[in-house]
């Protein structure tokens, strides 16, 4: 979620798939998860969607993700002390 944090406008699902090192059958999977698929019997917690503009599709993170990515961020960063 990281790579779309950064990336508020979305990154193509190409570009991803590259950037990642995975294929595109996996990522449609895994951001599907992310997404609101429903996964037995539950939907998903949306925090990323796939929006089609032309030909191409981008993943973009959600408002939600964006919380999620910010809370996770904060868990794991250093405490001083």
């Amino acid at each position: 979620m990281h790579v779309l944090a950064d990336a508020p406008e979305g990154v193509s699902l190409a570009k991803l798939c590259k950037q990642l090192g995975v294929r595109m059958s996996v990522l449609l999977r895994t951001l599907a998860w992310l997404g609101t698929a429903n996964l037995d019997g539950e939907p998903g917690p949306d925090w990323v969607r796939v929006e089609e503009r032309g030909e191409r599709q981008f993943a973009v993170i959600t408002a939600a993700g964006l919380d999620e990515h910010v809370q996770r961020a904060t868990a794991q960063a250093p405490q001083g002390g």
